[in-house]
C-alpha cells in the first residue's frame, strides 16, 4: 500500500463535495467486469470509500485512485494492497500518466461534465468505464440524438451506454438516477487529431446555426463548403429538411469535415 498527498484545491466534508457512494453489489460486478474487459494499469477517479477499488484489485493490475478527501484516502489507504496507490489529489488538476491506461470512476454528479471535458482532452488512456448521472450518460451515447459535446469528439471516441443504475444504489440517495457509460479511443480516427480544433469549430457552428432543416442550417451555418458536395453528401445519407444537426452520425459528421478545403479523413 501507497499514499501519495498533492495539495487539493478545496477542502469538505462528504455532503460538500457532493459525494453519492455505490453500495448495489449487482452494479459493482458490472463494473468491474467492464474493466476486466479493457488491458493496461487502472486509475480510479474518486476512490471514496473503496467500493469500487476493492474489487478492481482482483484484477491484478496496477491501480492508482485520486481522492481529493485526505481523511479517505489514508483510511482506505490502509486496505489495499501494495500495488495499490491512492493519491490525495483533485482529479482537475491532477497530472495523469502518459503511457496507456484505464480511466474508471463513479463521477460527482455536480462536476461530472468538467471531468468529461478533462477525460476527453487528456492522452494516452485507451478506455474509460464510468459512472455519471442518466441524463448525462444518454447524451455522451447519442441515445435519441447526439449532443454538441459528443458531435465533437465522436471522429476520436467511441461513446456506449451500458445500463441503468437505480438511484437507490448510491448512499446517499441522489435525486436522478445514474448510467454505465463507456467511452474507447478510436484506433483509426474518423479525423486527423490535428484538425481538432478545425473539425470541432465546423461541428459548432452547424449546431448553432439558423435554418429549418439540415440541409438550411448548413449551407447558412458553412458557406465555404462546395455546395454540390453538399447536396451530394445530403442525398447519400437521406438527409432531408426533417433532419437536425442532432441526427447526424459519426462518419457522417466526417464526411462533413471532409468536404472542407482543409478537411482530411484517416
Amino acid at each position: 500500500m501507497r499514499t501519495h498527498h498533492t495539495t487539493p484545491t478545496h477542502r469538505h466534508g462528504r455532503h460538500e463535495l457532493g459525494q453519492n457512494f455505490l453500495t448495489d453489489r449487482a452494479t459493482i460486478d458490472a463494473f468491474v467486469d467492464l474493466v476486466a474487459r479493457t488491458r493496461g494499469p487502472i486509475v480510479e477517479i474518486g476512490t471514496g470509500d473503496g467500493a469500487l477499488t476493492l474489487p478492481l484489485q482482483g484484477l491484478g493490475r496496477s491501480l492508482t485512485g485520486i481522492e481529493i478527501d485526505a481523511r479517505r484516502a489514508a483510511r482506505l489507504a490502509r486496505r489495499t494492497h501494495p500495488s495499490t496507490t491512492i493519491v490525495t489529489a483533485d482529479f482537475l488538476r491532477y497530472p495523469m500518466p502518459s503511457t496507456p491506461h484505464v480511466l474508471v470512476g463513479n463521477l460527482p454528479f455536480h462536476e461530472t461534465t468538467p471531468m468529461l471535458r478533462r477525460i476527453l482532452r487528456t492522452p494516452a488512456w485507451t478506455d474509460a468505464v464510468l459512472l455519471v448521472q442518466w441524463e448525462v450518460a444518454r447524451r455522451r451515447a447519442g441515445v435519441g440524438g447526439a449532443t454538441l459535446m459528443t458531435a465533437q469528439w465522436w471522429p476520436w471516441y467511441a461513446f456506449t451506454l451500458v445500463r441503468r443504475v437505480p438511484a437507490g444504489a448510491f448512499r446517499p440517495r441522489p435525486t436522478v438516477d445514474g448510467g454505465l457509460l463507456t467511452i474507447a479511443r478510436r484506433d483509426r480516427p474518423l479525423v486527423d487529431r490535428a484538425a481538432l480544433k478545425a473539425y470541432q469549430d465546423l461541428v459548432h457552428r452547424v449546431f448553432t446555426g439558423r435554418g429549418r432543416g439540415l440541409p438550411q442550417i448548413v449551407a447558412t451555418a458553412c458557406p465555404g463548403l462546395p455546395r454540390r458536395g453538399v447536396q451530394e453528401w445530403l442525398g447519400r445519407h437521406g438527409l432531408g429538411p426533417a433532419r437536425l444537426p442532432k441526427d447526424l452520425t459519426a462518419p457522417q459528421w466526417a464526411e462533413l469535415y471532409a468536404l472542407g478545403a482543409g478537411g482530411r479523413r484517416r
